[in-house]
């Protein structure tokens, strides 16, 4: 995976194994548009702004990724 180091765990997503489950962090250092960072067990990640993510995780609440799930 890439490298992690300085970066604030938040959440780790399946964690039922250990092959590299997708992970979301802060990465306090990183610019306010680049501060939120997920990786994903392939060690590629998506860097974003806490308001792009509160967008996302509004979408989710509401339902509207819900066919993501089940395609």
């Amino acid at each position: 995976m890439s490298e992690i180091n300085g970066l604030e765990p938040v959440a780790t997503f399946c964690g039922n194994c250990n092959c590299g489950c997708p992970e979301l962090f802060v990465d306090p250092g990183a610019p306010a548009e680049r501060r939120v960072v997920l990786t994903d067990d392939f060690g590629q990640r998506v860097q974003m702004s806490a308001d792009q993510f509160s967008s996302l995780v509004e979408e989710a609440k509401a339902g509207k990724l819900d066919g993501v799930a089940t395609a």
